[in-house]
């Protein structure tokens, strides 16, 4: 079947994300322990990495993959893009296995295609996304009761992880820092779609920048991504960039998805068959995830160093790559 120029463009442009988003974790990594040699450490609350040009070299780079992302959304239909965001864990892993010198043991590597696996088959029977004509209809979606209660529960669960677990779990527990950002991140992306349709339409004549919900999904898209990078940062500064990075992505994307079909009520057009293969898609995230969370030590020469973790106030120099 021959490929339109449309579809050849997203391609082009969801791969070029996936390249530069997937480049982004090592070169902010390598600045994370650059600026942990001189400061505070990003995993102990510091900020010193603002200082580090290599930090914001790859802020540079995931925003340049995130804006080819969202072009690549103006050509190709969701169903190519987003399976396409899988690359980039196969590209920091790469990189980091070079550069940073961090391995994934064998088990590591499973748990890794499980993860892109499982995530594709969920995109691949995902239904097609509903068609908003103004961003009053995403508003109205918005508060429907179904997503005002699944972003209380958002809200509630992170409001714990933050002042719970992250004190306590946060420098042993991959799983608290990434699930602040996806949890959050779910929420981001509505606002960021709500975006996306504001802006379509009024390039094309109708102005959606007249209405205050125009402003409000801007301003918890900026919001949220500020409250994202800072508790990637601890996640990326504290672990194993191999197993950070398809771990936030299965997250990340299996919530989204979850928020989508809420809001957006996908799954009253599906039938039986294709919203079981989405739950054996999850199941499939799971196992995957497990893998990487119980082998993420297994890849490296020594074993986790306790020191790091259990003396805040006196930070190893060079921060802890399990």
């Amino acid at each position: 079947m021959r490929i339109s120029s449309d579809n050849i463009h997203g391609l082009v442009l969801a791969v070029s994300s996936s390249i530069f988003i997937g480049t982004s974790y090592i070169i902010k990594k390598k600045g994370l322990k650059k600026s942990g040699t001189t400061g505070s450490r990003a995993a102990f609350g510091g900020h010193s990495y603002l200082y580090e040009p290599w930090w914001w070299i790859g802020m540079i780079s995931m925003v340049v993959g995130e804006i080819a992302n969202f072009a690549a959304y103006a050509y190709a239909p969701a169903i190519l893009v987003t399976p396409l965001g899988a690359l980039s864990i196969i590209f920091s892993a790469v990189l980091a296995h070079f550069i940073l010198k961090e391995k994934l043991h064998i088990f590591g590597v499973l748990g890794c295609v499980l993860c892109v696996v499982g995530s594709t088959t969920i995109v691949l029977h995902a239904p097609h996304e509903r068609h908003i004509d103004s961003v009053k209809e995403v508003w109205h979606l918005a508060t429907q009761p179904g997503f005002i209660v699944y972003t209380c529960i958002v809200l509630i669960l992170v409001s714990v992880l933050i002042f719970w677990y992250a004190p306590r779990y946060g420098h042993t527990h991959m799983i608290v820092y990434i699930g602040i950002c996806s949890l959050m991140g779910s929420l981001m992306v509505m606002c960021v779609k709500a975006v996306g349709i504001a802006l379509k339409l009024t390039f094309s004549g109708a102005n959606q920048f007249i209405y205050f919900q125009t402003w409000f999904f801007t301003v918890f898209v900026v919001g949220g991504c500020i409250f994202q990078i800072n508790y990637l940062n601890k996640a990326l500064d504290t672990f194993n960039t191999a197993v950070v990075s398809p771990v936030y992505f299965v997250m990340f994307t299996s919530l989204t998805i979850l928020a989508s079909m809420i809001m957006f009520k996908d799954w009253d057009s599906q039938n039986a068959s294709q919203i079981a293969t989405q739950l054996c898609g999850f199941v499939t995230i799971l196992s995957g995830t497990f893998l990487l969370h119980r082998t993420q030590d297994m890849g490296n020469n020594k074993p986790l160093e306790s020191p790091v973790f259990s003396s805040p106030s006196h930070p190893s120099p060079t921060p802890n790559s399990g």
